[in-house]
């Protein structure tokens, strides 16, 4: 109870407060922004949270992710264009609602049920993480090596139908995480000659050089934005609102414990969680001929799993220290760079930090109602504007924060460098996400693999001896062989 009071306190402090209302008005912003998506609002925001205290920054990124993932229902209903991945689930049918006159009470669905949606999640994730947390107090390295191996290799095969390349992608954020000095002996590895990279890759240049440089070159490219479809001046957005959740509750429940199951899976995301539920709700509907015509049913189901997911990713970031997704392993980065280590531990040592993110999931999905009605009322105008005029904007937002982390010119370079690499990777089908959590995770698996062969005197059957480190292991081997018999499998159907 002293620790919840002491979270209480750190939440309510008026700086956190003002922190999580100026991060939700930005990831609103960041939302509704046709092609911007959640990720890059956290990438953006990381160099000013580094000036923040722990809870603070991560408020920061909560808040911005949540308001980002529902303010991208708004571009896809308006103008079928989906703001976040997570939103192209279900933008066809919302758009096609919204063209018959009922966008106002499809962006009502959007934002009531992606708040309840978001508040089942942190919910379960208050409820399951600390009881997840005693239990891997008492795992070795071992196990979270096997675990770390684990998130690296689902995080390949959920992002694309390429594993090859997702792999690739993989792999090359693994040599970039092998930069600077090695974990056991210090000695320089690929630095170059230069000291500011003794220190690795400077995280943050690189992950808004990945994320934000992209869009933005991709953007000057496109032409300008449609027209939006004109929401009514006098349209009840929560009309109804309260007869849909009356009608629909065990939907809402199900995809919002759908959406944080998928969102814990190493890798996974709220777009996955988004198309899941969805294609689930299609197959459990009551009324399959509605469903496809003037229901907005699959939309329920679809918006509660994604914003139920964001909390769901944060289960194996806080307990195991393995991020659940891109944003999860930007928050981890900014967790251990305030000297905050995720992990079992962090409930002991410091559990008042802890509630006071729970705090901040709560409150971050209690905003995104009133917030939400507000984003939506001035969307309108502001998706008529060419995207064009915004991007020069943005740029200079991305070299301020690239720049601010060590006030060096050097950071600005490392973002234009990789922001040039991931525009090509992307250009030519390579996954950016896997790169970014190999970056983050590369030093994990490296000082549990090291740390292990110490105790081991290098014999590699002692990392299976014991039984949760040999199923983790078997599970693992798995993962890695179930793209290869799925290919054997199709080889043997074309020649039969």
């Amino acid at each position: 109870m002293d620790a919840i009071a002491r979270a209480v306190g750190m939440v309510a402090d008026p700086a956190v407060l003002a922190t999580i209302l100026v991060s939700s008005l930005f990831g609103l912003f960041v939302g509704f922004i046709p092609g911007l998506t959640a990720t890059m609002a956290t990438a953006l925001l990381v160099p000013f949270a580094m000036k923040l205290d722990p809870v603070a920054a991560i408020a920061a990124i909560v808040a911005a992710t949540a308001m980002a993932i529902f303010a991208g229902d708004i571009p896809g209903t308006l103008l079928r264009l989906p703001g976040t991945p997570a939103a192209a689930a279900y933008v066809d049918q919302a758009y096609r609602l919204a063209k018959a006159g009922r966008a106002a009470e499809v962006l009502g669905v959007n934002v009531v049920f992606s708040a309840f949606g978001g508040l089942i999640g942190t919910t379960v994730l208050v409820l399951f993480a600390p009881v997840l947390a005693d239990y891997a107090l008492s795992l070795s390295s071992f196990e979270f090596f096997w675990l770390a191996v684990l998130g690296l290799s689902c995080a390949v095969f959920v992002v694309g139908e390429n594993a090859a390349k997702g792999t690739a992608s993989l792999l090359f954020g693994l040599l970039l995480a092998t930069v600077g000095r090695d974990y056991t002996s210090g000695f320089p590895r690929f630095t170059l000659g230069a000291p500011e990279l003794l220190d690795g890759v400077p995280f943050v240049p690189a992950l808004i050089g990945f994320f934000a440089l992209p869009e933005i070159v991709r953007t000057m490219r496109d032409p300008d934005t449609p027209a939006a479809v004109p929401l009514p001046r006098n349209a009840g957005i929560f009309s109804g609102i309260p007869r849909k959740l009356m009608q629909w509750p065990l939907n809402l429940l199900r995809s919002a414990t759908l959406g944080t199951v998928v969102g814990a899976l190493p890798g996974a995301g709220a777009d996955i969680a988004a198309w899941t539920s969805y294609a689930l709700s299609r197959r459990l509907t009551r009324d399959p001929a509605a469903w496809q015509t003037d229901s907005v049913e699959g939309i329920v189901d679809a918006t509660s799993a994604n914003n139920a997911s964001l909390a769901g990713a944060w289960i194996p970031a806080l307990v195991f220290a393995i991020p659940g997704d891109t944003i999860t392993a930007i928050a981890i980065a900014v967790l251990y760079l305030k000297n905050v280590t995720p992990g079992p531990s962090i409930f002991l040592e410091n559990a008042h930090t802890l509630y006071a993110v729970f705090l901040c999931f709560f409150l971050a999905n209690l905003l995104m109602v009133p917030l939400g009605w507000t984003a939506i009322r001035i969307a309108v105008p502001i998706l008529k504007l060419p995207r064009r005029l915004l991007m020069a904007p943005l740029l200079l937002f991305a070299c301020l924060g690239a720049y601010a982390v060590e006030n060096s010119l050097f950071g600005i370079g490392v973002m234009l460098v990789a922001g040039l690499i991931g525009f090509w990777m992307e250009e030519n089908g390579y996954p950016v996400g896997p790169t970014v959590l190999g970056m983050v995770m590369g030093r994990l698996v490296e000082e549990h693999l090291m740390s292990s062969l110490i105790r081991v005197q290098g014999d590699p059957l002692r990392f299976f001896e014991r039984p949760i480190a040999a199923a983790l292991a078997a599970f693992t081997l798995l993962v890695w062989l179930l793209p290869l018999v799925r290919m054997l499998r199709r080889t043997w159907a074309r020649a039969g």
